[in-house]
């Protein structure tokens, strides 16, 4: 059977570990105490359950995502990274892009998959690259600045790591050909 693949480096391991140690120590209240007043909250959507509970318990953005994840288990969350991977990636052609650089990245040592809801992220220590789907192709962005090979540019909008200072768009498998020498540079420099 194989080792289950990682899909939070030891920093982000670490993070959350501080965030939940931290609790009782900054708020006074276990983790499981703040799931139960978590479950009180009227709203239903996951944004708005976080404004509810900054505006009535003053907490920021990272403690009550702990918070609610606790209080409202879900089947498409950060646990369930395949389902995450299945509904971002549904379109079979974006797909098969999505797994030739997948297999690519992950080809290489120490690599921690972090799918997230609009993108799918590649780490070692630090991100160094990510794919999300972009109107009929695939996105790459990269660790890498964009004059280090041909076809790279600076990013339009950031939707995913400062760390990518570099994106390139994949419409078909083959244009992952010329980039994979870069690809080993940006998981190098993480």
């Amino acid at each position: 059977m194989p080792a289950p693949v990682e899909t939070m480096t030891a920093q982000q391991k670490a993070w959350m570990a501080s965030i939940r140690e931290n609790l009782v120590r900054e708020t006074g209240k276990t983790l499981d105490e703040w799931a139960v007043i978590a479950r009180t909250c009227p709203e239903t959507r996951h944004r708005a359950r976080l404004g509810w509970m900054k505006e009535h318990y003053g907490l920021g953005q990272n403690r009550a995502s702990v918070i609610l994840n606790i209080a409202f288990p879900s089947d498409t969350g950060w646990s369930q990274p395949d389902t995450l991977a299945d509904t971002l990636w549904k379109d079979a052609g974006l797909r098969a892009i999505f797994e030739a650089v997948k297999a690519e990245i992950t080809a290489l040592p120490d690599v921690v998959i972090g799918q997230r809801k609009t993108y799918s992220a590649f780490s070692r220590a630090y991100q160094f690259a990510a794919l999300r789907p972009d109107k009929g192709a695939v996105l790459l962005g990269l660790a890498v600045e964009p004059d280090v090979a041909p076809g790279l540019a600076a990013p339009k909008r950031t939707v995913w790591s400062e760390r990518l200072k570099s994106e390139v768009r994949l419409s078909v498998i083959a244009d992952l050909a010329p980039l994979k020498a870069t690809i080993r540079q940006a998981w190098e420099a993480s």
